[in-house]
C-alpha cells in the first residue's frame, strides 16, 4: 500500500526511523519488499533522477505498481530522491509519487527557499509531501558531487527560518555524513549536537539523514578479495541510528550499502563460476542477500516490527 510519508513520520517520530532505499531494477525491488515484510517494517522506496534515466521512469513506476500487487501487506511511500525543480514538478504531476525531494542546497540561501516554495505549492495541491535540503553533504552519488572544500553543515537557526519560510514537510540536514562509500576519515562522525539543536528549535518536525550507509568492512574485504579495489571505505555506525531517531531523525537514506551487496554477490559469483553467462543465478543470490540486508537495516533503524502498528493508524 502506497501512503504519504507524513503518516509514517507521525508514527515514527522520536521512537524509530524509516529506511529509505533507492532502486534501479527488478532484483532490488523484490529484495526490498521481501526484506521489509520479513522484518515487518514500513519503508520508503526512492527513485533518483539517475534511476529514472537509467531504467525509464515508466519502467520503475510499473515495477512498483506490480510489487504493490505481489506484496499487498507492504506499507511504503514512493519518493523522488535528490530532484531538481523540473524533475520534482514532473513527479508531482504524474500522480504516482507520494513524496518528492527538491534539492536546491547548492544554490544561495534565498534562492533555495524560493525554489522550494514553488515545489511545495505545486506538491501540496496534489497531496504530495516535500523534502528539502539545507547545508551540503560531501561525496559522490549519481549526479551529486560535492568537493570537500564545499561541504558545510546545517546551521540550526537557519534551518528553523528555512522550514518556516519554505513550507517543506521534512528537512535533510548536513550533519557530517556524506554520499558514497568514503564518508569519514580519522575520528569524524555524525554531529549529534547539530541534530539536537535543530530539534530544539523545530520540535516535532521530521528531519532526514542522507549518506547513511554503514559500508560494512566485511563487504568491502570480500569485494576486494574478488577483484575489487575499494580502499579505506568507511561509513556510518548503524548502532547510531537509534540515537538519531530519538532526536527527530525519522528518515534515513541508505543506498551505497545496497550497491556493495550487488557488487560483492556478482564479483564472487563470476569469480567462482567463470563458465557462467546466465544472469539469473547471481540474480537469485542477490535477491536473497538483499532481502537479508534490508531486514537487518530495519532492526538497526527500529522500524522492524512496526508494520501492524502503522497499519492500525490507517484504519
Amino acid at each position: 500500500m502506497i501512503v504519504n510519508p507524513k503518516v509514517l513520520f507521525k508514527h515514527a517520530y522520536g521512537n524509530y526511523a524509516i529506511g529509505a532505499y533507492n532502486i534501479n531494477n527488478m532484483e532490488q525491488t523484490i529484495g526490498l519488499f521481501r526484506g521489509n515484510l520479513e522484518s515487518q517494517a514500513p519503508f520508503i522506496v526512492q527513485i533518483s533522477k539517475g534511476a529514472r534515466a537509467y531504467a525509464d521512469k515508466r519502467m520503475l513506476e510499473a515495477m512498483l505498481r506490480t510489487a504493490d500487487q505481489i506484496f499487498p501487506d507492504a506499507i511504503f511511500a514512493v519518493h523522488l530522491d535528490h530532484g531538481d525543480e523540473e524533475t520534482a514538478m514532473d513527479c508531482i504531476q504524474s500522480g504516482f509519487y507520494s513524496s518528492v525531494m527538491i534539492d536546491a542546497s547548492m544554490k544561495p540561501y534565498e534562492e533555495n527557499i524560493a525554489i522550494t516554495r514553488r515545489v511545495v505549492a505545486a506538491a501540496h495541491q496534489k497531496g504530495v509531501a516535500v523534502e528539502a535540503e539545507l547545508g551540503q553533504l560531501g561525496g559522490v552519488e549519481e549526479h551529486i558531487s560535492v568537493a570537500e572544500d564545499r561541504v558545510h553543515l546545517t546551521d540550526p537557526n537557519q534551518a528553523a527560518d528555512f522550514v518556516k519560510r519554505s513550507g517543506c514537510d521534512s528537512l535533510a540536514c548536513a550533519i557530517g555524513t556524506s554520499h558514497g562509500a568514503y564518508k569519514f576519515t580519522a575520528k569524524q562522525g555524525i554531529h549529534f549536537e547539530i541534530i539536537a539543536a535543530i530539534q530544539k528549535l523545530l520540535p516535532g518536525f521530521p528531519l532526514v539523514m542522507h549518506g547513511s550507509s554503514s559500508v560494512p568492512k566485511d563487504e568491502v574485504n570480500r569485494i576486494n578479495a574478488a577483484g575489487g579495489k575499494l580502499k579505506d571505505a568507511r561509513g556510518v555506525d548503524p548502532t547510531e541510528f537509534a540515537k538519531a531517531a530519538k532526536l527527530g531523525v525519522i528518515k534515513v537514506n541508505i543506498d551505497t550499502d545496497g550497491r556493495l551487496v550487488w557488487c560483492r554477490v556478482h564479483r564472487e559469483h563470476l569469480k567462482e563460476h567463470p563458465e557462467n553467462f546466465d544472469l539469473r543465478p547471481p540474480g537469485k543470490v542477490f535477491m536473497a542477500e538483499f532481502t537479508g540486508y534490508i531486514a537487518a537495516k530495519s532492526r538497526y533503524l527500529g522500524s522492524a516490527g512496526q508494520l501492524e502498528a502503522v497499519r492500525r493508524t490507517l484504519n
